[in-house]
């Protein structure tokens, strides 16, 4: 039979390498295969901020699955039935967000452990499972499941340590732009205070040896995040790539 494979992304931060991103939030087959083979490693299938539904991460998954590229999937929210729909399609990373204590990680955590550590439902017939063909694979799975959780308001910042160091949370993202509106700054994560809290957070973070993420598009900020110590890193989102590209074509033919 053959074998549950390796979340090669949690065995990339594990040895501390690091991973640059992008986010997908167009759905449907022809995009996330494009983005897929552009040479990222990883790509994050957004639910919460993008019309892909949960049945979209499916396809999405699929087609992935043909290039060297590692997808996380972000569910719409911290919820059990959410997180256990995309795992049966076969996700292993999943980057819960808008965690605002130890509890909220620890509740992440344990929707996708199959019991006794969690309480994912158990389901042989699944992508996650190979259609049953991968060897133990109730057996298996929890060891290859990774959880980044995200903390994005000034609350959560306060608990970092505590959130951080919650048993199978392996990643800590930082959401900027909701960061920025918590602290009063909405609309603008390039305000001084909100660069400063997140500068102070990516650090804590590698004082006690977590891996901390970001998505910003402001390329000189991103570049200062990996000095700090990113290890998960999103430099882009595909709407905003598209939309980039398509207004500076109008602009140069019709000025």
């Amino acid at each position: 039979m053959p074998k549950l494979p390796t979340n090669s992304f949690k065995a990339a931060l594990k040895a501390g390498q690091q991973q640059i991103g992008l986010w997908n939030t167009i759905g449907g087959n022809t995009v996330p295969e494009l983005l897929a083979g552009a040479g990222f490693d990883w790509i994050c299938i957004d639910t919460e901020h993008s019309p892909v539904e949960v049945t979209g991460v499916l396809s999405a998954l699929q087609q992935c699955a043909a290039y060297d590229v590692r997808p996380v999937v972000r569910p719409a929210f911290n919820d059990q039935v959410l997180i256990k729909r995309v795992m049966d399609y076969g996700a292993q990373t999943l980057l819960i967000p808008y965690v605002q204590s130890p509890e909220e990680a620890a509740a992440a955590v344990r929707a996708t452990r199959y019991p006794p550590e969690g309480l994912r439902g158990v389901s042989g017939m699944t992508r996650a499972s190979g259609y049953g063909t991968y060897e133990n694979y109730t057996a298996m799975a929890n060891a290859e499941i990774c959880v980044l959780v995200q903390v994005e308001t000034g609350e959560a910042l306060a608990q970092l340590e505590a959130i951080a160091q919650v048993e199978g949370v392996d990643g800590v993202f930082i959401g900027p732009a909701d960061l920025a509106a918590s602290l009063g700054h909405p609309g603008n994560p390039g305000h001084p205070e909100v660069k400063a809290a997140i500068e102070d957070a990516i650090k804590r973070l590698a004082a006690f040896g977590v891996p901390s993420g970001i998505l910003t598009l402001d390329k000189a900020f991103v570049r200062d995040c990996m000095d700090w110590g990113t290890r998960f890193t999103a430099v882009g989102i595909d709407m905003s790539v598209l939309a980039t590209g398509v207004r500076a074509l109008a602009k140069e033919f019709k000025g």
